[in-house]
């Protein structure tokens, strides 16, 4: 389903982004330093911090750079003090967009994301003007190869886990937001670390996108936002069609 989790249509284009990779970085520090902040810096007391060090290894991050981060927020390091905040609005085609932020600066990240909407052709709304058609849940993603469906789907639900959906490609476990922390704990004593972890926002209801055009107009807008150094992440509501994601993609 395109848009049921963190853009799953844009996880084909993953390997554009390798030379973002300093910018992702970049994002990956910003939430290590929020999260070891916000507890204790030790990620089995932290399960906040575990969840953040897995994202940044699932992007080969080097154990250095996120000890470093880890160190320098739990030291109080000046200069990094972030606050969270949360867009929401529609964007072309009427598709609902969630954007999550960590920011020094709420004035400047609020000017640059209702700039990345209005010229989309898309608005940003109040809080709360979309979230209603999301549900906050606990998502791990691991690759397909080398793991059999059967044994994690065990393992999974056993857990805890409320869904899982295994493809060639991957298998994809949704939980309870309360779950997370357990399932992903239980996946990762089995099967290692995820290719993705996290809380995401899964829309309940999707917005197709049948034309080029539209698509391509949802993707800049997305493009954008993903390029902003305070933007953590970005979900949304759409559905786009194979045979023009890979248009797109090509």
């Amino acid at each position: 389903m395109a848009g049921h989790s963190k853009f799953k249509n844009i996880m084909h284009r993953k390997g554009a982004q390798d030379k973002k990779r300093a910018k992702i970085f970049a994002k990956h520090i910003r939430e290590l330093t929020v999260a070891a902040k916000t507890g204790l810096p030790d990620p089995e007391m932290n399960p906040r911090l575990r969840t953040a060090i897995a994202a940044a290894r699932a992007d080969n991050m080097p154990k250095d750079n996120i000890d470093r981060a880890i160190k320098r927020a739990s030291e109080g390091a000046d200069g990094d003090n972030y606050e969270e905040m949360r867009y929401e609005g529609y964007g072309p085609g009427g598709v609902a967009v969630i954007v999550e932020t960590l920011t020094d600066n709420r004035n400047r990240t609020a000017a640059e994301v209702r700039a990345a909407f209005s010229k989309s052709g898309g608005s940003l709304g109040e809080t709360g003007a979309v979230s209603f058609m999301f549900d906050q849940v606990g998502q791990i993603t691991y690759a397909a190869e080398g793991i059999d469906a059967d044994e994690i789907f065990e393992i999974a639900l056993e857990a805890g886990a409320e869904n899982v959906e295994s493809s060639d490609d991957a298998h994809e476990i949704t939980c309870a937001r309360e779950d997370f922390n357990d399932v992903q704990s239980a996946l990762e004593e089995k099967f290692g670390t995820p290719q993705e972890a996290g809380i995401i926002w899964k829309p309940n209801n999707s917005t197709p996108l049948e034309t080029e055009e539209k698509a391509n107009s949802i993707m800049k807008l997305i493009d954008v936002l993903e390029d902003n150094d305070d933007v953590q992440n970005v979900f949304a509501n759409f559905d786009i069609p194979d045979e023009i994601m890979e248009k797109l993609g090509g």
